[in-house]
């Protein structure tokens, strides 16, 4: 047994806890680096609850990173990626149990969420995840978040895995945030992206990053399963669905979820381990990393009319556009409300402007205003302003008509739906939210 086993098998937990001892304890049961945050950090207030609930005796958490192995990751191989986010997930989630293991051995007891999966699928199409991995890393000090929407360490960068423990006890210090952020803004994560999700100007399109990246995840899974159940034969079935895709989607339910691109963390040059090969010769960089995923030959799935699948056509004319579904259904008006940013398309809402009232009645009584101007989006609680046009509703009618269970037109005939302005208007905000 090494001397640090006895130090701690002997020890009683104290409070405060040394958060140096921590540290050195973690770094024992794995962990690539370590840092430390208060249940009370501001940084995580929207956090606090969430994980009171799943965790009551929560005091502090343990915020630590696993390196991966860069190589596989920049693969256009997308098996060799992918067995990489499984075999270091898998061992995020070890270091996890051992470093919960080692605490209880000395009476502090800790516990820990899943690095990845599973989740609470119960709460879909809510949030799922008990802790967000990543800003807790954030206030930690292990990184920062990148243009990519990637945590950047700055030793290792972003080819790292976050892995989280809770805590019974406060500790005696907690780490500081970084004062700079790795990130070059070199924007190669911008341009190896298939879908065109990461803007040039910062902005994040989460749709089309969800819609292909996560074919095979939630609701990808979903869209088809739906497809299948529409399918009345099998011919049917394989004129929507190829031998390949049904044998992928075989893999990941076999074997583990797979990534479909993960691109941005591929080109990303950041990190004192990593950047050495960028600053050293940036066109080879391009040429060996870059260029290869931006040239691969693959099927880009996009939400028909968004976007994604306008820039993939544009820019990569040699990947295959697959317009799909994507899951991406509101069980509710408040989720129609928090997924009204996810979904906006940018460049379709560049001609519009207007304000929308939005006046729900019934299961869910709510109002809303959602004003669209050069291509950006506001959603506001309560009716704010004049409004170019306003949209009476039954909660549960509308949710049907954007599951497209029922018709505009049916709505309207039985007043379930009544409009108050242009109604060219209504058309105009779907084309925003394909």
């Amino acid at each position: 047994m090494s001397v640090l086993a006895h130090e701690i098998a002997a020890s009683p937990a104290l409070a405060p806890f040394e958060a140096r001892r921590l540290r050195e304890i973690a770094l024992a049961a794995g962990a690539d680096d370590v840092g430390f945050v208060s249940i009370d950090d501001p940084a995580i207030a929207f956090e606090r609850a969430e994980i009171l609930a799943a965790f009551p005796f929560a005091r502090s958490l343990v915020s630590f990173v696993m390196k991966m192995n860069r190589e596989n990751v920049r693969s256009p191989a997308r098996s060799a990626a992918n067995v990489e986010f499984h075999r270091v997930g898998d061992e995020t989630d070890a270091v996890s149990h051992r470093l919960a293991r080692m605490l209880e051995d000395i009476g502090v007891r800790a516990a820990y969420p899943s690095m990845a999966f599973p989740m609470e699928a119960t709460q879909w199409p809510g949030k799922m995840w008990v802790v967000s991995h990543k800003p807790v890393a954030v206030a930690a000090g292990l990184g920062k978040m990148g243009v990519h929407r990637n945590v950047i360490h700055p030793k290792f960068g972003n080819f790292i895995l976050l892995g989280t423990v809770v805590v019974d006890v406060a500790l005696d210090s907690y780490s500081r945030r970084l004062d700079y952020n790795p990130c070059l803004s070199c924007k190669l994560c911008v341009a190896a992206c298939p879908t065109g999700a990461i803007h040039p100007d910062g902005g994040f399109e989460l749709a089309a990053c969800y819609t292909h990246n996560y074919r095979e995840f939630m609701g990808g899974f979903m869209d088809w399963v739906e497809t299948i159940a529409q399918a009345k034969t099998a011919v049917a079935y394989r004129e929507k669905v190829s031998d390949a895709e049904s044998v992928s989607m075989w893999q990941s339910l076999a074997y583990g979820p797979n990534y479909k691109a993960a691109y941005c963390l591929a080109v990303c040059p950041a990190g004192e381990d990593v950047i050495g090969a960028y600053r050293d010769d940036r066109k080879g960089f391009l040429q060996r990393i870059v260029d290869p995923l931006q040239k691969k030959v693959e099927t880009i799935y996009v939400t028909p009319g968004s976007d994604a699948e306008d820039y993939v056509k544009r820019r990569f004319p040699h990947k295959r556009v697959k317009p799909v579904a994507n899951g991406m259904r509101a069980a509710s008006i408040a989720a129609f409300a928090r997924g009204l940013p996810l979904r906006f398309q940018q460049k379709r809402a560049a001609e519009l402007a207007a304000v929308y009232h939005f006046v729900f009645s019934g299961a869910e009584r709510r109002d809303i205003t959602v004003t669209i101007a050069k291509g950006r989006l506001e959603v506001g609680e309560g009716l704010i302003g004049k409004a170019d046009l306003r949209i009476f509703a039954d909660a549960q009618t509308w949710l049907r008509f954007l599951r497209k269970e029922r018709s505009l037109l049916w709505s309207l005939l039985t007043f379930k739906i009544r409009l108050r302005g242009d109604p060219r208007l209504l058309a105009a905000f779907g084309r925003c939210f394909p």
